[in-house]
């Protein structure tokens, strides 16, 4: 079993270390098919910026990106995006405008980022950290709104991945799973985040919905990197035909 493509990764345009053509000779080594730069979106912040400037620098980046598609034989360079979830309605921090233009589009909830207003703040960011443990709001009700905005997501706009899906905001995996099969988008096994179980594939996978496996490397040398993500596939006997992107 190994790894064909890496969907998720970071460089210095974002939260990442390393330029793309690091990333590049990463993927070269590990003898990748294809290789997606997906920096964070702009709404990405802790203390400092973690993603682009603003949405038009995904356009400059897929110009660089396209230069060293000329040289790079047996490597497809995809440009890309890990763009964030800004309120409960599912509204992305990138333009459709923008989103089309990209080769692929991934989506995440995301804790540190700058909401569209501060009542999204309060659900996304407040309720996920303070508000349940105050007891001001139901955890169960926490879960339906990040279930529910990853959801609208979906549905609202064309996503090919789902980004380390529950990652310190938990959901309903099987009612999204069960989104993501009918909207043709994939959901991800991270291998950096290493919260997924194999009860979660197995709920996931009995949609029928289809997984992809990404580094989402902030370093050139996590490029390719999937061992635990692998592990877990094989602790949770999943079937490769779900996976785009193992073999």
């Amino acid at each position: 079993m190994y790894l064909t493509a890496d969907y998720h990764t970071h460089t210095n345009y974002g939260h990442g270390a390393g330029r793309i053509k690091d990333n590049i000779r990463q993927a070269i080594q590990f003898d990748l098919d294809e290789l997606a730069i997906t920096e964070h979106g702009p709404a990405s912040h802790s203390l400092t910026r973690l993603g682009v400037k603003d949405s038009l620098q995904l356009l400059e980046i897929k110009e660089e990106i396209a230069e060293y598609n000329r040289y790079f034989d047996g490597l497809n360079l995809l440009a890309g995006v890990e763009a964030n979830v800004i309120n409960l309605e599912g509204r992305l921090d990138v333009p459709e405008v923008i989103l089309n233009e990209l080769d692929i589009v991934l989506a995440g909830l995301h804790l540190w980022i700058k909401p569209d207003s501060w009542q999204a703040g309060r659900r996304i960011i407040f309720d996920n950290t303070i508000g349940y443990r105050l007891g001001l709001i139901p955890r169960g009700k926490v879960r339906q709104n990040n279930t529910q905005a990853l959801v609208n997501a979906v549905k609202r706009y064309d996503i090919d991945i789902i980004t380390h899906p529950g990652y310190q905001l938990d959901i309903n995996t099987y009612r999204l799973a069960t989104v993501c099969r009918r909207e043709d988008t994939c959901l991800e096994i991270n291998n950096s985040h290493q919260q997924l179980s194999a009860d979660f594939i197995d709920t996931a996978a009995s949609t029928g919905v289809e997984f992809a496996v990404n580094s989402d490397a902030h370093t050139a040398g996590g490029v390719g990197r999937v061992d635990s993500a692998l592990e877990l596939i094989n602790e949770a006997e999943l079937d490769l035909d779900q996976v785009i992107n193992v073999t």
